[in-house]
């Protein structure tokens, strides 16, 4: 399968420690003829950190895509029944947002995005990146995990010794997450051992 003509939205929330793994992948997914459509949580936008400054990863990720971003609640409902996309994508996922992603709170334009994909359907890809996913977020974590519709980019301990509970998705494969997902297959396996990569 390929990637040329899907329609993928791309949603990045406030990890962003991780934004020079996903952004050279958002690039990849464009190259290979996918329209990414961007959305950000306010939190990307307004948040200036020795990791750069939220209105020049605004302008990278829109000049990426060619899109404007979906940066609010109102402009990302539209991607349920009027502009359905093929897959949403959530790459750095918080854990903040997979609290509130795994509890229905839809109160971002990146949760909003994806709420209105699950809609349709449509499979929803995250790629975590959480410093408390085997402390209280795991049970939100093991909540996604099993609902229908949603894949996971692979993902293990960046760093076990240092940050126990700490685990994030291996960017790398969110192409191949993206096409699995679409076929309705969760790529394996999921539980990586990423601090040896």
């Amino acid at each position: 399968m390929s990637l040329q003509g899907k329609r993928i939205g791309f949603g990045v929330t406030g990890s962003h420690c991780t934004y020079d793994a996903v952004f050279p992948e958002i690039e990849r997914l464009v190259n290979e003829g996918a329209e990414v459509i961007p959305v950000v949580t306010s939190t990307v936008t307004h948040t200036n950190t020795r990791f750069g400054e939220g209105e020049d990863w605004v302008k990278r990720f829109e000049a990426i895509t060619g899109h404007k971003v979906i940066d609010s609640i109102v402009k990302a409902e539209p991607l349920g029944p009027k502009m359905p996309l093929d897959c949403m994508v959530i790459a750095p996922l918080t854990g903040n947002s997979m609290s509130k992603f795994a509890n229905a709170l839809t109160d971002s334009p990146v949760l909003m995005a994806a709420k209105a994909t699950l809609r349709n359907y449509r499979p929803v890809v995250l790629g975590i990146s959480t410093n408390d996913a085997l402390g209280l977020n795991g049970v939100n974590l093991m909540t996604l995990m099993a609902a229908k519709d949603i894949y996971f980019i692979p993902y293990g301990q960046d760093d076990p010794h240092n940050k126990p509970k700490s685990m994030v998705a291996d960017m790398t494969l969110i192409r191949d997450t993206i096409l699995a997902a679409i076929e309705g297959k969760q790529i394996q396996p999921v539980i990586i051992e990423k601090y040896l990569r």
